[in-house]
């Protein structure tokens, strides 16, 4: 059986079914959400803000947002769809089926990534309709879109790859709660969403420079506006690496039954 033939696209489709027939589970939420970062964060603040680094303050945010719903909901869905098929005890159907691990993996990750870029457009539109009209037409500018689809892709699929992890390791629902609220969203906030690294002290620009998700929010927000605080090219090289390591981790944990046979 080749890795994409027709045990991965049923997979797939499975996967995919499941969250696109539950919209107001899936989709509607985080629309709301970031309609409140918008209004509290890009309107009541960005008129005090008004610009960081020569752009509207709510238009800078904009890249960040879009980050945090698309990780978010990326991991959500591997994490919860792996942890729900051990605690229903379903996913050793797929487990004993002739499909190769990596095509499982391949499967769960896939659809999860694609639930991360829809998010991440439902952010986009959201954000349109706070944007100001003055900038570039009423539309939010995309200077370097190769650069953007390229770290959408990669952090999407990280996340999905680091969700299967999270649903593999669960022991019940409060760990994936614990994993998402208390590590992904902090890390987040704090990796530059709502400001740039310049706006910072020396020593906490430095110590900024740890955290994974400076180079994420970065990178995206260097594919919308062409600025960045770090090098986007070095930032997209590791954070390809990482995935690959994430994915084959995944493969491994599949193979050898982690967290499904006790």
């Amino acid at each position: 059986m080749t890795p994409l033939g027709t045990g991965f696209r049923s997979l797939l489709k499975r996967e995919i079914l499941r969250f696109v027939r539950r919209p107001r589970n899936t989709f509607i939420p985080p629309a709301i959400t970031n309609v409140l970062y918008f209004a509290v964060f890009g309107v009541i603040l960005g008129d005090r803000i008004a610009e960081i680094q020569g752009y509207d303050y709510i238009l800078f945010i904009l890249p960040g947002l879009v980050v945090l719903g698309a990780i978010s909901n990326a991991f959500e869905n591997a994490s919860f769809s792996i942890f729900h098929g051990r605690w229903n005890e379903y996913i050793h159907e797929v487990l004993t089926s002739p499909l190769p691990y990596s095509s499982q993996v391949l499967a769960y990750v896939a659809a999860s990534a694609l639930r991360g870029l829809v998010v991440g457009v439902i952010i986009v539109v959201v954000g349109l309709l706070f944007v100001p009209f003055a900038i570039d037409g009423g539309r939010v500018p995309v200077r370097k879109p190769l650069y953007l689809a390229a770290f959408m892709l990669t952090i999407v699929t990280l996340f999905a790859a680091f969700g299967v992890v999270g649903g593999l390791w669960a022991r019940d629902f409060d760990y994936l709660t614990v994993l998402n609220q208390f590590i992904l969203r902090p890390l987040t906030f704090f990796g530059g969403v709502f400001y740039s690294l310049e706006t910072l002290p020396e020593f906490w620009a430095q110590v900024s420079l740890l955290n994974p998700m400076v180079y994420m929010v970065n990178g995206v927000r260097y594919g919308f506006l062409g600025y960045t605080d770090v090098n986007a090219n070095l930032s997209l090289a590791v954070l390809v690496g990482l995935t690959v390591v994430v994915v084959g981790l995944d493969v491994l944990l599949f193979r050898r039954g982690y967290g499904i046979i006790e």
